[in-house]
């Protein structure tokens, strides 16, 4: 048999770097200024009160 004492040390570096990668691409989208308009127009309705 082969030995697997390394395997779930890889395994969790994987992880960790797509989990690095997904935080990276989510902060470029969340961080563009279309999305910061966006979002500041729904704050900016849910605090209008219309009389």
């Amino acid at each position: 048999m082969l030995d697997d004492s390394g395997t779930s040390t890889v395994e969790y570096a994987i992880v960790l770097l797509a989990a690095a990668g997904l935080a990276m691409v989510l902060f470029a989208v969340m961080s563009s200024d279309w999305i910061l308009a966006e979002v500041q127009g729904m704050v900016r309705r849910a605090f209008t009160v219309n009389l």
